[in-house]
This record gives C-alpha cells, structure tokens and sequence, in this order.
C-alpha cells in the first residue's frame, strides 16, 4: 500500500462508527454519539465537547447546559455540522500522523436519496477527504459476508443495523430489489422501554433497555427463559426499584416491531423475479449487522418467510469488511457498484 493517499473504508452507521484501513483492518469501533454544549452566547451555535465512547458516556447524565445525541437518525444525516465534525474526528484518529487527504468509501442505507447521498460525499470532503464514494449497505454487507456478487445469481442480504433494516436482492454485482425500513434495533430498545413503563410502572433509559435485549430478549419465544433483574426508577413514588424480567417479555414487548422488520423481507421475495427467488430458496437469506445477532432472528426469518437465515459470520463487522474490500478492489467495484449506484 502506497503511503501516498491513504484509504479508509467507513461504515457510518446510526448507532456505531466503524473505520477500517486496509492492511490494518477494523482499528476504530465507537458509538455515533456527540456532546455538545449549548452555548447560547456563540454565533457559530454549539461547542463540540466529546465524540465516541467519551460522549456516550456522558448520555442521559449530563447537566441541563450539555447533550449528548447521535447526528445520524435511521442511517442519514440528521444534523449535518456535528456529522461532519464527527468524520473529521475519526478520519484524524484513524490516519494518525499522515499528512496526506485520504480516499474515503462509506456506506448509506439502501434507501436514500440522492440528496442524501451528496449530504454524505460533501460531509466527508469537508472533514478533509480527498474523494469519497458512497455505497449501498446491503452490497458492503454481502462482500464481507463473502456472498460473491458478481454471479449471475440471486443472493438476499438483510442488514439489521440501529437505525434501519436493510434488505436486498442482489445479482451480477447489482441490486435487483430492495428496501429499506426505519425500525432496527433502536426501535427495539424504544419498545422495551415503552412495555416496562406500561406493564410495570418503572421507568428505565435507553441503555437499560439495550442490556436487556442483549442478555435476555429473543426474536421468538422460548421454553427455557433467562431472566434478569432490572433496576429503574417507579413511576408512582419517585423512587428506585427493581423488578425481574424474562425473555417471553422482552419477546412480547419486541413483537411489532420484529413484525415490522420480517415484513421488509417479505416485500422484498415479493418483488423478486421468479428465476432469483429459485436461487434464494436454494442460497438462504444471509443476516447481517448487530441486530442481527438477537437470539432465534434466523428462525423468526424462516417462520415468517419459509426461506432458511442464516447469520454470517462476524455479523457486525460485515458492512466494514466489505468497505476495506472494496476498497482494496477499487478498479473492480468502481465500474459496478458505484456505476449503479
């Protein structure tokens, strides 16, 4: 690898930041969060205070005058300034010392639009890149997950991120149908949330919820049940409790939004032409990203589908791995994937 020119593959996703370097591999994995500071007396609007792991941290216990939040809202730009700030941030760590602008490939949901898209690519040569191409998730995922693309065969990829599911058909290096769906596992941690607080009476943060699903939820009930002790804050007198919570909960309290989430794979086999649904029966449909790994996802899938999932292998590092491959494979992926774009 030339020390000219650096290159850094970026899965900019709503929930983690991953940046991977070719030869080096994954060297950054750190939440997209922001604190900032609302400071009312600047015009240039809000001091950047912490990115990452410091400022994840800092949510849900910072004083009145400090925020933390995520810029990216369901895998797009929701606040452009503090993204771009964010890139800078990462994209410096990640080259180190090296003076020279680097080439930047990031992945984008499925679904955005080509505003979206620009918002992007101007983002990351505003945070110092020298060119910056964007690519569709479920392509980056279904390289790192080794699906090879180029065939003239039907393969299906469900990325289950944070922010967004995204599902795809894709063959001879392109996507034959597709869709992309706001409800992953954000929306999962909201409905624990929200089921806790209703059945009860005990209000827990965000993080909470995501411990919960982690160590106790399941996509589909189970006999045996885990169970775990979750502590909060009770809504009729104020003060902390505890309660015990098991896994047909958790699943009770997950299931519109698993229903929302298995319904984007089946409109997806239904918009796929005969001959490319033969080869997913025959393929499977491969799961990706983090939320991806929740306990029986691939037997939800079968259940609502018919067609075995399976996960792949290192499901949260898919879209990364793809993004150093691509990268490495610059000349071969340019003509496909961002022709098609």
């Amino acid at each position: 690898m030339s020390f000219f020119s650096p290159k850094l593959g970026i899965d900019l996703g709503t929930t983690n930041v991953l940046v991977f370097v070719p030869g080096k591999g994954v060297i950054i994995n750190e939440p997209s969060v922001v604190a900032v500071s609302k400071a009312r007396d600047r015009k240039s609007g809000n001091t950047i205070l912490a990115i990452g792991i410091e400022a994840k941290k800092m949510i849900g216990r910072t004083p009145d005058d400090i925020i933390a939040y995520r810029p990216m809202k369901d895998g797009v730009i929701a606040d452009y300034r503090v993204t771009e700030a964010m890139l800078r941030y990462f994209m410096k760590k990640a080259l180190k010392h090296n003076p020279f602008k680097p080439t930047v490939l990031i992945s984008v949901p499925a679904g955005v639009t080509s505003t979206e898209k620009r918002s992007v690519i101007e983002a990351a040569l505003k945070a110092g890149a020298k060119n910056a191409f964007v690519v569709k998730e479920p392509i980056l995922a279904a390289i790192g997950a080794g699906i090879p693309i180029h065939e003239p065969m039907g393969h299906m990829v469900a990325d289950i991120g944070g922010g967004t599911i995204d599902v795809a058909v894709i063959s001879l290096g392109g996507i034959v149908a597709s869709t992309s769906v706001k409800c992953a596992g954000d929306r999962l941690d909201r409905a624990i949330i929200d089921h806790v607080k209703k059945q009860h009476n005990l209000a827990i943060g965000d993080k909470t919820a995501e411990d919960l699903k982690i160590k106790v939820g399941s996509a589909v009930p189970m006999q045996e049940e885990l169970t775990v002790a979750v502590k909060g804050r009770d809504l009729m007198s104020g003060l902390p409790r505890t309660v015990d919570l098991s896994t047909n909960d958790i699943v009770q309290a997950m299931s519109k939004e698993l229903r929302e989430m298995t319904q984007a794979i089946r409109k997806v086999l239904q918009d796929t032409p005969p001959e490319l649904a033969a080869d997913i029966i025959d393929n499977g449909i491969i799961l990706t990203g983090g939320s991806s790994q929740l306990r029986q996802m691939p037997e939800l899938v079968y259940r609502r589908t018919g067609v075995v999932a399976k996960l792949a292998q290192d499901p949260y590092y898919c879209v990364v791995h793809g993004t150093g491959i691509a990268l490495q494979h610059l000349s071969t992926y340019q003509k496909s994937i961002l022709a098609k774009q």
